[in-house]
């Protein structure tokens, strides 16, 4: 059987040689949303012991795609092992600077438009360059959705959730693509009815953002300067995923 090799490319990786006859597989763990090029030659031993080695086989170009909800799933209980007990709670906030509020009520109709969700986070989350929403908010009549589990080369790590108000676009979007959770009992946030009132509650041990996928009147909230130490974006637009993290990494093939 021939032996294969693999061209040089930035990973450097080749196959090993080993005794003939048999078959040699160079395994890659290839990257969501990456393009590809490969291309193989082939080395037959002769009798002399010497190896017969051909030219290079035509390249091929092939691009991967996004997570698929299995991928997500398997990522949802990676977040779930270090998500720590649940937090109650009673406010969404978006920390962001008093002229982003005054622009929206100036030139926005006093309503914080959805965007498009940046590159931030896995690289094959479908919600990246895909989903508009705005990270904060909540409604009671909303479908819940694990998104991303991830950390930039930090100790702490993020969990992104999705509401999406039911029957709308981002549910629709989301019921494809993303796992969904049930919002009176998931590990990472609830909304369930104690004593009569809504009670809320999140995960301690990893920093939770939400993207909502519809826009927000602010006057349906309070602004409010907020003291102490505080980041504008917990999570800095387009930042990559580290990916030596044990944590936050899973296996989509090979």
């Amino acid at each position: 059987m021939p032996l294969l090799f693999e061209q040089d490319v930035p990973t450097k990786l080749v196959a090993k040689a080993v005794a003939l006859p048999m078959t040699v597989r160079g395994h890659w763990f290839l990257s969501p949303r990456t393009e590809y090029s490969v291309a193989v030659q082939t080395a037959v031993k002769q009798s002399d012991g010497e190896y017969l080695v051909s030219g290079w086989s035509e390249t091929v170009e092939f691009c991967t795609g996004d997570y698929a909800k299995e991928h997500l799933a398997q990522l949802q209980e990676k977040a779930e092992l270090i998500a720590g007990r649940m937090l109650r709670f009673s406010v969404f906030y978006r920390n962001h600077t008093k002229e982003y509020f005054q622009h929206a009520r100036m030139f926005c109709g006093n309503v914080l438009k959805p965007y498009l969700k940046d590159n931030s986070g896995s690289h094959g989350s479908p919600t990246s360059g895909m989903l508009h929403g705005i990270f904060f908010s909540c409604n009671t009549d909303t479908s819940l959705y694990f998104a991303d589990f991830y950390c930039m080369y930090t100790a702490y790590h993020y969990v992104i959730l999705v509401l999406a108000p039911k029957g709308s676009p981002g549910d629709h979007f989301c019921r494809e693509r993303l796992p969904q959770l049930d919002a009176s009992s998931n590990k990472f946030l609830t909304c369930c009815v104690e004593d009569g009132e809504l009670v809320y509650r999140h995960a301690q041990d990893v920093i939770l953002e939400v993207i909502y996928t519809e826009p927000v009147d602010l006057s349906l909230g309070v602004l409010g300067e907020i003291s102490g130490h505080q980041l504008m974006s917990l999570s800095t637009a387009d930042a990559k995923k580290d990916p030596s993290c044990k944590t936050c990494n899973i296996s989509v093939g090979r």
